[in-house]
């Protein structure tokens, strides 16, 4: 299997694979790269590769490849990107839809082409005998070979894509959308196989949508939009499977769409209900449950009165009187009579169940169903107004056939009125939802009726009746299907009567005068009777004389009256009350109800929940052992199948275990050992073909050497033959010209004044055309030494300016060159100043510290004098305290020694350096081991002393520039 650091190098290895026509190797690298599990993160560029996945599959015809494909996508964009899954299938479906419609055009064009070499021919050797072998015609088999392929591969696409999308919430619409575009192909290609069995894929999705519920993904059926979606996709199998007259699946739909509106205890709306009365009305019909027909007749009527305010006044009498026919089409008569007791009971839940699918009764309790019986819907049709709405003939049919007693004129009355509704029906107006309604499909059910009321009635009348008098009377069918129809009568009790054909009678059984026949018969003739003398001798009314009688009725009725009010009052309230408490007891336990149901929900969810982790782990543990097994089993099964080929194997041992590794070692042993077999197998034949092939070589060396010397002989002579044709023919051919030159020499001077008249005219006109051409020439040279002139003075201008602009960016850098410059020697100037004022500050000062030098040493110089002068005080160590405020020597402090000797005054400065010494300059003295630190030390290596404007710390006194003169020295 190949692997890619991303899947955009898969799909660019596809594409190469394809350009160089290896479209299997490029299904097979995507495929590899789906299914890896290295991908599992939905990207974008793997809807690209599945765009392209889904092309391969539907050109190489691969519905596994798309399938493990397309089920692959789904795990990795379920919960990311569920609408990229939609896009790849919809393509899908496009290419596959697509493809079968060229194969089918193909396949006409193939058939509608005219392709036949001699056209006196009727068909070709080949065609006729490849037709005796195979019993096809040439449709048949371009259908075969071109058609049935790829609508194989659309069919698969079909059920493929909805086994994808069976729980797919989030692709409801796409799966209602796949199931009518099955449907529409079933349909248009009178596939009625498929649809058997996409029918029975739709009803196993839902059984198992309803069985699992605990899924993740699972489709909500009592959210209205997915409730409708699954509605319409029955009502679509409904409609196809009635058109493809499929009646057994029709009726299937119709119990599917019954049971899904029981799972959710809703009825549908108005519209899709006149859809499903309307398909079981021609379902009925077909499987002849007539009873049931009219019922769903008298359904849609009620539905189209109710909620269709559009429908006019004459589409409504049509649907009348379908209903009414439909009602009169039903046997007088029970079939179950005399029916077994297994018998009875089927036909009581068939009838159940009928009925629940006719009254459409989400509630399946015995109690709540209606029982069906012709006389049942009869009463029901006058009491609904049915009757009223439906045309003159049909009612008039209905009074002959239900309520009047005419023996002898029954059927000549009925028999113009049947011609006229035969007449009646047709197509209904847009605003019905019933496309049309056909009443003369019920004329046979009529005069079938009218038979049996016929007979019915004149075997209450006569005992005896002849075969060709009853034949006469019955002018719909003849007597033999009029035997029939009393054989059935009487077998179900409806009539009683016998057929003598020895003596060519009708004989009705004999019945006494208390039979219950004769005794309605009677009834209706005396109240016939008192009819007609009330209306020839109509009665005189006489006054009433309760009044006189009872003079006070009419207050003893209005206190009867107002009792009974008073009464009926206190009943209703306290029904009012009653059903007040119950209301109050039913919120109660409701509630309650509702409270233990949210308890046992909860835990319900949590043990569903532990269920599934468990479920899950266990199911990877065992898809892990599964995929194990599998592959060792494979590889067993490939081992005995070579076994079994080779022969003399050493087969596996039952006992010994069978292990993947061991399998796998085996068949590489076995590949290697019938590979150095096949290389043997092959030497040998390689030395067997040598030998026969050196054998042939020289057996035929004579032979094809006699064969050339005769085809030399053959070859001379047909040169020669053909040679001495040539020369004939050159002859005929020279004498031919000759002649033709001596005739066409006659034209010879018109031909050159042609030639003449041609040229001139031919010369004129170049000359003209020359002339245009160099004057057009001379344009375009113009027009182009304009364009070079503009372009030049462009080109000028451009470099023109561009030079302005570098001249004046030049000039502003020498500005801005000399504006530094300026600034430089500004500042050199500046600071030049700077320095000597400030050398003329230092001299001052100098000047001003040789004052100050001056000075002190006269005054040290006055010193000892003036000591002398004093007179004799204390102690020495006394006169060492000294006055205060005045300044005193530290010689003078130091003691007697101190005060005996004076220090040189020629040391002080430091072996008179310009600058004064500090105080303590005896330190420094010429006699010192240590000298004063020169210039060079006190200021650097350089000997220069730093700038004034930041001078360094005074090493003898605080820092500052003040003189001596400014603060006494310290001693250290």
């Amino acid at each position: 299997m190949s692997t890619f650091a991303k899947p955009e190098n898969a799909l660019k290895r596809a594409e190469e694979l394809i350009n160089v026509g290896q479209k299997q190797d490029a299904l097979q690298a995507l495929h590899d790269l789906i299914t890896s599990k290295r991908y599992r993160a939905w990207q974008k560029p793997l809807e690209r590769i599945m765009f392209k996945y889904v092309e391969l599959c539907v050109d190489l015809r691969r519905g596994r490849f798309a399938k493990d494909g397309l089920i692959q996508y789904r795990i990795v964009c379920q919960q990311v990107n569920v609408t990229s899954l939609e896009e790849v299938i919809k393509h899908f479906m496009h290419l596959s839809t697509e493809k079968a419609e060229q194969a089918r055009s193909q396949a006409q064009a193939l058939e509608e082409a005219l392709d036949v070499d001699d056209l006196e021919a009727d068909k070709r050797p080949e065609d006729l005998m490849l037709s005796y072998v195979s019993g096809e015609k040439g449709k048949e088999r371009s259908d075969r070979e071109l058609v049935t392929p790829w609508f194989k591969f659309l069919w698969e696409t079909y059920r493929t894509v909805l086994e994808i999308l069976r729980n797919n919430s989030k692709l409801e619409a796409l799966y209602a959308m796949t199931a009518h575009r099955a449907f529409q192909f079933c349909k248009q290609y009178k596939r009625t196989t498929e649809f058997r069995r996409l029918c029975e894929i739709i009803r196993n999705h839902l059984a198992n949508l309803n069985k699992y519920r605990d899924q993740r993904d699972r489709p909500d059926l009592t959210a209205p939009e997915s409730l409708q979606l699954y509605l319409d996709t029955r009502f679509e199998q409904l409609k196809v499977a009635t058109e493809l007259e499929l009646w057994q699946e029709a009726f299937r739909s119709v119990e599917d769409i019954h049971g899904l509106m029981c799972m959710v205890k809703k009825t549908p709306k108005a519209s899709l209900m006149v859809v499903y009365y309307a398909k079981l009305t021609e379902i009925f019909w077909i499987s002849s449950s007539h009873l049931y027909h009219a019922y769903a007749w008298l359904k849609l009527f009620t539905l189209q009165k109710s909620f269709n305010k559009n429908l006019s006044q004459k589409d409504l009498q049509m649907i009348a009187s379908s209903v009414v026919l439909a009602a009169l089409a039903v046997a007088p008569y029970d079939h179950t009579q005399g029916a077994s007791h297994l018998e009875l009971e089927n036909e009581k839940e068939r009838n159940m169940r009928m009925a629940n699918l006719i009254g459409f009764n989400l509630d399946l309790k015995p109690e709540s169903r209606e029982v069906l019986s012709r006389s049942s819907l009869l009463s029901e049709l006058v009491s609904k107004g049915v009757m009223s709405c439906a045309t003159q003939e049909v009612k008039d049919l209905y009074h002959l056939l239900e309520h009047e007693f005419l023996p002898l004129d029954l059927t000549a009355k009925v028999q113009p009125l049947l011609s006229k509704i035969s007449k009646l029906g047709g197509k209904l107006t847009s605003a019905s939802s019933v496309p049309e309604v056909h009443l003369s499909q019920y004329i046979p059910a009529l005069e079938k009726l009218a038979t049996l009321r016929l007979l019915q009635q004149v075997s209450q009348v006569y005992q005896t009746m002849k075969i060709e008098s009853l034949s006469q009377m019955i002018p719909f069918f003849d007597f033999s299907a009029v035997e029939k129809i009393s054989v059935d009568a009487v077998k179900h009790n409806f009539i009683a009567m016998k057929l003598d054909h020895m003596k060519h009678v009708v004989l009705f059984d004999t019945q006494d005068l208390e039979s219950d026949g004769l005794r309605d018969h009677l009834t209706v003739f005396a109240e016939s009777l008192n009819k007609a003398r009330a209306m020839i001798y109509p009665p005189t009314r006489k006054s009433s004389k309760l009044g006189e009688i009872l003079p006070g009725l009419g207050e003893i009725v209005d206190k009867e009256h107002k009792r009974l009010l008073a009464r009926k009052s206190i009943i209703e309230k306290r029904k009012e009350e009653q059903e007040r408490q119950l209301l109050e007891m039913e919120r109660e336990e409701e509630s309650r109800r509702l409270k233990q149901q949210k308890i046992t929900e909860e835990a319900e969810q949590k043990r569903l929940a532990a269920e599934y982790e468990q479920r899950n782990k266990q199911r990877i543990l065992r898809e892990i052992e599964e995929r194990e097994l599998e592959e060792a089993q494979a590889l067993l099964e490939e081992h005995e199948k070579r076994s079994k080929r080779k022969g003399g194997k050493k087969p596996i041992l039952e006992g010994e275990k069978v292990t993947k590794q061991i399998l796998m070692e085996r068949a590489l042993s076995e590949q290697l050992r019938e590979r150095q077999e096949m290389e043997k197998k092959l030497q040998k034949l390689v030395k067997t073909m040598d030998y026969l092939e050196r054998a042939k070589r020289e057996e035929a060396a004579s032979l094809i050497e006699a064969a050339f010397q005769q085809r030399l002989v053959e070859e001379k002579a047909l040169h020669e033959h053909e040679q001495q044709q040539e020369i004939e023919l050159s002859r005929q051919r020279h004498d031919g010209d000759l002649r033709e030159k001596n005739r066409l020499s006659r034209m010879l001077e018109n031909k050159i004044i042609f030639e003449e008249r041609v040229k001139s005219r031919r010369e004129s006109e170049f000359n003209q055309r020359r002339a245009e051409r160099e004057e057009r020439i001379n344009q375009i040279v113009q027009a182009r030494k304009q364009e070079r002139e503009a372009l030049r003075k462009k080109i000028f201008f451009v470099r023109s300016e561009e030079e302005r602009l570098k001249r004046l960016r030049e000039e502003e850098e020498a500005r801005k060159h000399e504006e530094a410059e300026r600034r430089r020697k500004e500042e050199a100037e500046h600071k030049a100043k700077l320095d000597k004022i400030a050398e003329k500050q230092r001299q001052r000062e100098r000047e001003l510290e040789e004052k100050e030098r001056i000075r002190r040493e006269a005054l040290l110089a006055d010193g000892p004098s003036r000591s002398s002068e004093l007179p004799a005080g204390p102690e020495p160590g006394a006169a060492a305290a000294p006055a205060a405020g005045k300044y005193v020597p530290r010689f003078r402090r130091g003691g007697t020694e101190g005060s005996a000797q004076a220090p040189p005054e020629t040391d002080r400065w430091g072996g008179g350096s310009g600058r004064p010494a500090p105080p303590d300059s005896d330190k420094w003295s010429s006699g010192s081991a240590r000298q004063p630190p020169s210039d060079t030390d006190r200021w650097g290596s350089g000997g220069s002393r730093p700038d004034d404007r930041n001078p360094p710390s005074d090493r003898w006194g605080g820092g500052s520039k003040s003189t001596w003169s400014s603060s006494r020295p310290r001693g250290r």
